[in-house]
């Protein structure tokens, strides 16, 4: 490469960079004043660095084989930041694609074309309530929760992270739920500031104060004596999963609604964000979120079946190892458990086959499913042999589920991948529930083989704090539509 190629290629890098900058205060404002995130192509470019906005308009290219560049989505973004918004979910990349590419912007300015495209919310009153939550228990997922609860921190955040209850209290208890919070092996460091505050028995994160209350069980605190009301309890303990554990909470002052981060037992609503979250009815207090991996393949399932049929199939899924593990041999109630997770691949049972049938009755009796934990930290892989109800060829199935992970409303439940180096590492911070490997997708007549991988930590812990919007009244609106 010559001089000159370099010093182009610099000043397009340059000048990247330089409207990533300009966006991020736009970005940050919209959301503080309005409640407004923007994506790109699915991405939340909330609180993400400039290097991230850039990768994130990178992806287009991917999907389209068309650059969108930085200078020309700029004005979208600074179109928007001069207008009254009432809360949404705004992908900027379609609205700039689609305006430059597609023809919808021909003979139109910027300003009018996103008037015709977000009508919905443009001068529209705020109307969607706020809401206190509590974090029962403070393991894997609650601190994963805290931290999605917490990026959001500002004047219009919805869902207020209020309190986490934990047992115990000993001495030093406070910095060390601190210090998991601030410090995550596999997540990496708190995007922020983490203080203890002793005085209040209280741990503040991003200007938010998060009350730490110790108690022996769930209806042995009154919320209502630290200013919390009507709160949904987010129980990730794992302890309770029928309705009369789970009720305990019920029973707590200033409680309104419980959530569940783990398959329930009884009559309680198994719910998939995206595929069954409109059975939530306002009258339902208590909701479970279901498992990791019914998240991750329940979505895919629903959009095969929808299209192709599914006659019947079975679920394999890699799991990486969980606290439920031992690190080395030792006694577990659960046979092969016991061994040591560190050093072994475990065959275990899942029921996450039998799960989707909770959000999916049309497949009740036809899915079969196994597990096999493996020796990683966090990203699992569920292997789906799925006899279709038609044939099709490779290119046509993927072709078909790119389109679902970028248009359908299951966008944000189904990633897409053509890369053919992605390993599990690679996804960790995933915030979908699943992610469709393509390269890996084996067809063969009615017979498909899809690979899905998923952060079983992260990825779920979004479709958890979706399922509590929605428990709450917060539904948003996606757009463009």
């Amino acid at each position: 490469m010559s001089d000159q190629q370099q010093d182009l290629t610099l000043q397009s890098w340059q000048e990247r960079q330089e409207y990533a900058e300009m966006m991020q205060p736009l970005i940050g404002r919209l959301y503080r004043n309005y409640g407004v995130e923007i994506l790109v192509y699915g991405r939340s470019l909330l609180n993400v660095d400039t290097i991230n906005i850039i990768k994130a308009h990178r992806l287009i290219r991917r999907h389209e084989g068309v650059k969108l560049r930085l200078r020309e989505s700029f004005p979208f973004i600074e179109a928007l930041s001069k207008m009254r918004l009432a809360p949404a979910r705004v992908d900027l990349g379609k609205l700039a694609f689609n305006y430059l590419q597609n023809d919808a912007g021909k003979g139109v300015s910027v300003e009018d074309y996103l008037h015709a495209e977000l009508g919905d919310i443009i001068d529209k009153a705020d109307e969607i309530p706020a809401q206190d939550v509590v974090l029962y228990g403070f393991g894997r997922i609650g601190r994963l929760l805290a931290r999605l609860l917490i990026e959001r921190n500002g004047s219009n955040n919805k869902m207020r992270l209020r309190a986490i209850v934990v047992r115990g209290g000993r001495d030093g208890d406070l910095e060390k739920r601190a210090s998991l919070l601030r410090r995550d092996s596999v997540h990496g460091p708190f995007n922020g500031s983490i203080t203890v505050d002793h005085e209040n028995s209280a741990i503040k994160a991003n200007g938010t104060s998060i009350k730490v209350i110790y108690s022996n069980g769930p209806d042995q605190v009154d919320y209502t004596e630290y200013g919390i009301n009507d709160a949904i309890v987010i129980d990730n303990t794992g302890i309770w999963k029928d309705e009369a554990g789970l009720g305990l909470h019920l029973k707590a002052k200033g409680v309104k609604k419980v959530l569940l981060t783990a398959p329930s037992k009884g009559d309680i609503k198994n719910i998939v964000y995206g595929v069954n979250h409109d059975m939530i009815q306002p009258e339902d207090l208590i909701v479970s979120a279901a498992s990791c991996t019914t998240n991750a393949i329940t979505p895919v399932l629903k959009v095969m079946n929808d299209h192709y049929g599914i006659r019947n199939g079975h679920v394999e899924t890699v799991h990486s190892y969980t606290n439920d593990q031992n690190l080395i041999d030792n006694y577990h109630s659960a046979e092969r458990r016991g061994r040591s997770a560190p050093l072994n691949m475990v065959l275990t049972s899942t029921g996450a086959a039998k799960a989707v049938a909770k959000a999916l009755p049309e497949l009740s009796g036809k899915l079969t499913g196994n597990a096999i934990r493996v020796p990683t930290p966090n990203v699992s892989m569920a292997i789906m042999n799925l006899n279709l109800g038609k044939e099709t060829n490779k290119d046509e199935l993927n072709s078909f589920l790119r389109d679902q992970a970028l248009h359908s409303d299951l966008q944000a439940q189904i990633d897409y991948t053509a890369s053919t180096e992605i390993v599990s590492t690679d996804l960790v911070g995933s915030r979908y529930a699943g992610v469709v490997d393509s390269q890996a997708t084996i067809v063969d007549g009615d017979r498909a083989v899809l690979y899905v991988w998923y952060d079983n930590e992260f990825g779920y812990s979004c479709q958890v704090i979706r399922v509590a919007e929605q428990m709450a009244g917060q539904q948003l609106m996606n757009l463009p539509k």
